[in-house]
């Protein structure tokens, strides 16, 4: 390119966006464009949107706007507006927000790269800039999503499920391990739906086990594994390998066989609790994360009161919760929204608390033990990582006094529990 523009990229939303804006971040840099992490030193801006829920579509309008005023003040010189938001409302902001220069859909990186004078190199599609500490990264394994959920636009945004090949994933595992990867965190919108497609049979526990060999790769860790049909291999790989967290993430959604029929989530109530205790036999010092979603159309007290039984009895060591959004063009629309926003509130604020007590219960019967902690970086007087029962920035942290003596951050570390919050820990490091 015969100039060096400056080019920043806001990304917003999941960690599946994430991965898609490091994917660009990465071809940006293989096209020789100056990228500047403060938007405002910048001559394009580029907003990676999310458009998941409402919330989410609010934070991408805002975000939009804000460049919007930027450009209007001589500070910015073109916006590029990208991901879910674009691809499924993209003639509605083009009428909305006319400033904008251009808008493309998900994982449009060859046509934005040409918008800005640059290439695709298709042959270095596995290289991402990671965002995260470099430790650390996300593997998104597939694309899209296959189940009915009548909640859910993802298919809407990202179409049918497509997997990765292992070969590809594989190649791309490399490329973050010889640039200090430690930890992987495998993603999709179903990572247990994974290689259906390419190999017509659901091959996760094959693709973790290929990926567990690669030398510098210690943690391996799933997200957003779908309940119904939870594959069996995948319940053995995760016991016996060494290098896999044990640690899943499994949204449940809701527990209420009334709710989750009307959801379309293709598991009952039963069957739930069935996997659950499966995986805590089978799996030693498990620990299971799980969102919920509130307020959705037909949740009576009754069936939100099951709900918060049900977080009682089975005490997750993780939880999230959302409250219910109406989504145009999903199967629920039709059902209105019901459920005021106050009463939906209370009920997440409700099972939020039930969580934060189960959570700090859980977190004192800690203190005492060794944990091998992934140190992250130092704020303060404490260095700040995490142990195999926390993801990236969803769950908590393990907090080590800098007094303990020089950490590097980025590094593994045995280190004993000697406190605990309702959701972190503070350990000393163990001494050799």
């Amino acid at each position: 390119m015969k100039t060096r523009e400056k080019v920043s990229v806001i990304t917003l939303g999941c960690a599946k966006n994430t991965v898609d804006s490091e994917r660009l971040l990465r071809q940006l840099q293989l096209n020789n464009l100056d990228l500047r992490s403060n938007p405002t030193e910048a001559d394009t801006v580029i907003i990676n949107t999310c458009g998941f829920i409402e919330a989410a579509k609010e934070e991408s309008i805002n975000t939009i706007m804000n460049a919007v005023a930027s450009k209007k003040s001589g500070i910015t010189k073109r916006i590029i507006v990208a991901g879910c938001l674009s691809q499924r409302y993209k003639n509605d902001l083009q009428q909305e927000i006319p400033e904008v220069d251009v808008f493309f859909g998900t994982e449009d990186y060859e046509r934005i790269l040409k918008e800005l004078g640059g290439e695709l190199k298709k042959n270095l599609l596995g290289e991402r800039a990671v965002s995260l500490p470099s430790q650390t990264a996300y593997l998104k394994i597939s694309e899209g999503c296959d189940h009915p959920c009548s909640f859910c636009a993802i298919p809407i945004m990202r179409g049918l499920h497509k997997s990765k090949s292992i070969e590809e994933l594989v190649a791309e595992t490399e490329f973050l391990a010889r640039n200090n990867t430690k930890e992987l965190v495998l993603i999709a919108q179903d990572t247990t739906d994974y290689g259906k497609d390419l190999y017509n049979t659901r091959n996760i526990a094959e693709l973790i086990a290929r990926l567990s060999k690669i030398k510098g790769i210690e943690w391996i860790r799933l997200m957003y594994a779908y309940p119904s049909r939870f594959p069996e291999d995948l319940i053995d790989e995760i016991k016996n390998n060494d290098k896999v967290c044990k640690y899943i993430d499994i949204p449940l959604q809701h527990i209420s066989d009334n709710i989750l029929k009307s959801m379309r989530r293709g598991i009952t109530s039963r069957q739930t609790k069935e996997l659950l205790s499966q995986l805590r036999n089978e799996i030693p010092s498990l620990v299971l994360r799980t969102t919920f979603i509130v307020g959705y159309p037909g949740e009576t007290e009754k069936e939100f009161q099951e709900l918060c039984d049900f977080v009682e009895e089975f005490k997750f060591e993780r939880m999230g919760t959302f409250t219910y959004s109406q989504e145009a063009n999903t199967g629920s629309y039709e059902l209105g929204d019901p459920v005021p926003e106050e009463v939906k509130k209370q009920r997440q604020n409700r099972l939020m608390e039930i969580q934060r007590e189960i959570s700090a219960e859980q977190n004192s019967q800690l203190i005492g033990s060794e944990l091998k902690i992934l140190v992250e970086s130092i704020e303060g007087d404490f260095y700040v990582g995490r142990s195999y029962r926390d993801a990236p920035e969803v769950d908590g942290e393990v907090l080590i006094p800098s007094s303990d003596g020089k950490i590097i951050p980025g590094n593994f570390y045995t280190a004993e529990v000697y406190d605990s919050d309702e959701y972190d820990l503070f350990a000393r490091l163990k001494k050799n």
